[in-house]
């Protein structure tokens, strides 16, 4: 925890000292070109963006503890908090979807990969986890809009302006092809890491042992291999989550899906430095977030951890 919180002021002086080279000035952005300098420099106070570098560090990240995100620039000052509530809820709904699907589904594909070690099962899916790790989540994403939605079959819409006025349960279909980039894009990772894992815990000398004991092969992996497999898996896929957090400001885009990827987007468009620096917060957070779930998960899994911590 105390890693994760240093970790997140490292984050907070990138992110801050990132905005703070932008080019243009936020001022006139917001009053456009024909302003007058007195209006620039009445804003500018306002904004606080003629105090020290430091002054103004100080004041936005004692705010973001407080929970005080800022205000708009671009949205005539409305709280950051109320443009992004919305959109974090979306973007949790698209990556909650894609990690219920993608992850069990990884999980058992790797399994039966390594259960069946050189067969023809196993070959297929190495070569295919291979093509989609290979191939950028924007890629993925117009394949699947030109083969489902526009040009092959027209099963989902192409874009997915999923609306916070309706619930999302007669959205679902907006989701779908979002989603679909999602999970394709992290399940072969999982799948490979998983597979990999497998193979050297049924190499191992108790499987061998209990096999000789004459316990069923599906026994043997359900409670023996697969269990201890899990241990790097759970890191990887922690990882994976991680990236979701980031990677899904492409597919958002890709899709015009509003979460928090795409306000990231119109935030640089904008030069809307408050919101740039929430959202780049919000998913630095989920990140270690993420990683210190996986790190409890791993102990909590590993009885020699659960041992060595009494």
């Amino acid at each position: 925890m105390a890693l994760g919180i240093i970790t997140l002021w490292l984050v907070s002086v990138v992110v801050f000292g990132a905005t703070q080279v932008l080019p243009g000035d936020a001022a006139r952005v917001i009053l456009g070109q024909n302003a007058t300098p007195e209006r620039v420099a009445t804003l500018r106070a306002q904004l606080n963006l003629d105090r020290p570098v430091v002054d103004q560090y100080w004041l936005w990240v004692t705010g973001v503890v407080k929970g005080d995100l800022g205000m708009s620039l671009s949205l005539h000052r409305v709280p950051v908090a109320s443009i992004i509530r919305d959109r974090v809820k979306n973007s949790l709904a698209l990556v909650l979807i894609a990690a219920v699907v993608g992850i069990p589904l990884s999980i058992l594909v790797g399994a039966l990969s390594a259960r069946w070690r050189d067969g023809w099962f196993d070959m297929s899916v190495t070569v295919v986890t291979l093509a989609l790790a290979s191939l950028p989540e924007f890629v993925l994403g117009v394949g699947f809009i030109l083969l489902f939605a526009t040009s092959v079959f027209h099963l989902f819409p192409a874009v997915s302006p999923v609306s916070g006025n309706v619930s999302l349960w007669r959205q679902m279909n907006m989701f779908v092809l979002p989603a679909m980039t999602l999970v394709f894009a992290v399940a072969p990772y999982i799948t490979r890491l998983l597979r990999a894992s497998m193979i050297e815990v049924l190499e191992s000398e108790y499987v061998a042992m209990a096999r000789l004991k004459g316990v069923r092969e599906r026994v043997v992996l359900r409670r023996h291999a697969l269990p201890n497999a899990l241990v790097p898996t759970i890191q990887g896929t922690a990882l994976q989550l991680a990236w979701l957090a980031g990677g899904i400001v492409v597919v958002e885009y890709l899709f015009g899906f509003p979460g928090i990827g795409q306000a990231l987007v119109e935030a640089v468009e904008s030069r809307d430095v408050p919101t740039i620096q929430a959202v780049t917060m919000l998913i630095a957070g989920v990140y270690v977030v993420t990683n210190l779930f996986a790190d409890i998960l791993t102990i909590l899994v590993t009885p020699r951890l659960r041992t060595g911590l009494r």
